[in-house]
């Protein structure tokens, strides 16, 4: 019989993945209290300002200087879909767009042709820490979706489907769950083809509970992400904290969770199986399609800044909301 680990992998930063995905981070940052300008209410002396990305203190400032977070730069050819599940994310974007989410809530955002956004970190509480747990997933467009219109889109925690079963809590942000769909992804996804069996689940697993991954098409890459908890057992070997599995997805895979809580992150899709060229925000099928986003980018700015500030935030008393481009706006 086949077995259902394929290989095991240690988890760096980012995550390794396979296709159609590009890219996953998770970031799990302690950050203290805020100060006045919704930075952290500490020294930010010996951090490298603007590629902070050293653990220091239990926290990072990323590209922030004042700010934790990526100021405004570019993106085109593939989306972004973030799940932020402790702390805020403040969104601000080159078609007008703006947010902000955290609590669960998920971002999903098709950069198509060329989009420039900028995504801070908040700290919004002077009076207690500001922790952050969030994770970054690129999910591929194939050729065919590359130059389609960016679009931006918000999946709030109070609508995300949860599915809860001896034990196991699945979140399920894409994809269909033994029956239970997701909402629906950006429209111009490679989500949004049921037959790609894209699925996005976050799932928390109680001590010494078991939980199967059920087979699905053998087209799918499937990977497993065991981020945090003691250890767990799949087919009797032992595995880590801080470990990605690639699964045989045509093979029930059990996971017997030890002695603290499991949490997993599940990456799943049918290939794209185009070629990829990628460099830095861009990604695209050729190297001549990387050199022209470049020159498009410098020409236009793919629309520009309508922005005070590249790190751009909202007022601290705003709550979670979103603005789209046609100036419709949800507050939550």
């Amino acid at each position: 019989m086949d077995k259902a680990v394929e290989q095991i992998f240690p988890l760096g930063f980012p995550w390794q993945t396979q296709d159609p995905f590009l890219f996953c981070v998770y970031h799990l940052d302690h950050y203290p209290e805020g100060n006045e300008d919704m930075g952290p209410a500490a020294s930010l002396e010996g951090r490298n300002l603007g590629n902070d990305f050293t653990v220091k203190d239990g926290w990072r400032m990323y590209h922030g200087e004042t700010i934790p977070g990526f100021p405004y730069h570019p993106h085109r050819g593939f989306e972004t879909i973030t799940i932020v599940n402790k702390g805020y994310c403040d969104h601000s974007d080159s078609l007008g767009a703006a947010g902000r989410f955290g609590q669960g809530d998920v971002q999903w955002m098709t950069a198509g042709r060329g989009v420039q956004h900028s995504e801070m970190f908040p700290l919004l509480k002077t009076n207690e820490e500001n922790p952050l747990e969030l994770f970054q997933i690129w999910l591929n467009l194939p050729k065919a979706s590359k130059f389609v219109d960016p679009h931006f889109k918000m999946l709030w925690h109070e609508d995300i489907p949860v599915v809860t079963s001896d034990g196991a809590q699945i979140k399920v942000i894409a994809g269909n769950f033994n029956g239970v769909k997701a909402n629906a992804p950006a429209p111009d996804s490679w989500a949004a083809v049921e037959e790609n069996q894209v699925a996005i689940w976050n799932i928390h697993l109680e001590a010494n509970k078991e939980f199967t991954l059920d087979p699905v098409s053998s087209e799918v890459n499937r990977t497993l992400y065991f981020y945090e908890g003691d250890n767990i057992k799949i087919e009797g070997s032992t595995i880590q904290p801080g470990t990605g599995i690639v699964l045989n997805a045509e093979v029930p895979a059990t996971i017997q969770n030890g002695n603290q809580q499991g949490h997993f992150l599940v990456l799943q899709g049918k290939p794209i199986a185009e070629p990829v060229s990628k460099y830095g925000p861009f990604v695209m099928n050729t190297e001549e399609e990387i050199q022209q986003a470049m020159q498009e980018y410098q020409l236009t700015q793919f629309g520009g800044w309508p922005w005070p500030h590249p790190d751009n935030v909202h007022p601290r008393n705003k709550g979670r909301f979103a603005k789209y481009p046609d100036g419709t706006l949800v507050e939550k």
